[in-house]
């Protein structure tokens, strides 16, 4: 990324605490979120800020084992620490936590959180077969609609969530527009500079100025692009991460990738491709809402096709030349799929696939080094 780009994102982010600082003292509310399934449309409708919570560092995970589990999932140990040390400012900006039930080991340590925070759960269902799930989950957003009324004193009309929708829809379309940069062979940009983009954007409560940014960023590349400049050459093997979320302080495996000389193209994950969706604006906003988040093709979900959809499509787009699914150690419903998920990868899509167990710590660095780098001769 280029150093101007560079210093102005990191200035934004910087910015951004100070920003949602002065939001707090105005009078408006922020609202922590630790999953994709929470429809932040809602958050921001009510003129509330959405904060991004999940827990990418090893530093708090010490602190979280004093009463979680040693093996418990390190993005969990780590959420529940920044809350233990009151270590994360967008912790401590939140009034309210909304919590998703995406694995068990979540719900139970939400159950804990509620000694820093007050938590509003937000109950998933375990498929999605509308017929079954539907009504039930469509439930469950209207009693967070109700929530948030409550907490900012806003009335949520069908207008305001339709604006709300607007807004982001258009963040994610910004969001993947830097994302596709990745899909020009070679790539003018790194894995590791999409993840860093994503990341720190995803915390700036000014979605505008974060849309601007992004745009920005996207049109330099496509630039870059244009002009055949690129870290990269067109033998540059073509890798795509599936698996569990990823950001800054988790993303060892994609540091080790590119130093092992791949170019990460993408990252099929929540905190990548899997919010790339667009949100219809209709006379039931709720309704457009409820069936869009629903479709979301987390590990949660028992079956999870849409995972396969989204993979098939990614590799074919990103000219990917192999996956590497990465599980965090106890995430046990990615790890029981990348079974299912190699065999599809190998016999329908035609590429091999690396599964990865691991955690936040650098203890297996050098052993995840010699796998990768196996991996990538292989190719």
């Amino acid at each position: 990324m280029s150093e101007t780009l560079f210093n102005t994102l990191q200035a934004a982010f910087e910015q951004n605490v100070r920003d949602i600082d002065t939001m707090k003292k105005d009078g408006r509310k922020a609202v922590g979120c630790y999953c994709l399934y929470s429809p932040v449309e809602l958050i921001v409708a009510a003129d509330a800020v959405p904060l991004p919570l999940c827990g990418t560092k090893n530093d708090p995970v010490a602190a979280a084992e004093e009463v979680l589990p040693r093996n418990l999932c390190p993005l969990i140990k780590s959420s529940y620490g920044f809350a233990a040390l009151d270590s994360c400012p967008f912790f401590r900006f939140s009034d309210i936590i909304v919590a998703d039930t995406t694995c068990d080991g979540k719900k139970k340590m939400f159950e804990l959180m509620q000694e820093y925070k007050e938590v509003h759960v937000l109950q998933l269902p375990q498929n999605q077969n509308t017929d079954l799930s539907l009504a039930p989950f469509r439930r469950e957003v209207e009693t967070m609609k109700t929530r948030i009324e409550d907490l900012t004193g806003i009335s949520l009309s069908t207008e305001r969530i339709n604006a709300a929708i607007d807004l982001l829809n258009r963040e994610r379309d910004a969001k993947k527009a830097v994302m596709d940069l990745a899909q020009t062979k070679p790539s003018p940009i790194k894995g590791s500079e999409i993840l860093n983009v994503l990341f720190k954007v995803g915390f700036l409560a000014d979605k505008e100025k974060g849309i601007r940014l992004m745009n920005d960023i996207a049109d330099h590349f496509t630039g870059r692009a244009a002009k055949g400049e690129s870290p990269y050459t067109s033998s540059t093997p073509r890798i795509l991460i599936s698996g569990v979320p990823m950001g800054i302080g988790s993303d060892k495996v994609c540091r080790i990738l590119e130093e092992a000389g791949a170019c990460v193209v993408g990252f099929e994950n929540c905190t990548g491709y899997k919010q790339v969706f667009t949100i219809p604006q209709t006379d039931d906003p709720i309704d457009a809402l409820t069936r869009q988040y629903l479709s979301i093709p987390c590990s949660v979900m028992s079956p999870n096709p849409g995972r396969l959809d989204l993979l098939a499509d990614m590799i074919e787009r990103f000219s990917v030349d192999g996956v590497v699914d990465l599980t965090w150690q106890a995430c046990h419903t990615y790890n029981v799929e990348s079974f299912g998920l190699e065999s599809f990868l190998n016999d329908t899509c035609g590429r091999p696939m690396l599964h990865l167990e691991t955690d936040y710590s650098d203890s297996n660095t050098e052993q995840l080094r010699v796998r990768i780098e196996a991996f990538l001769e292989m190719i």
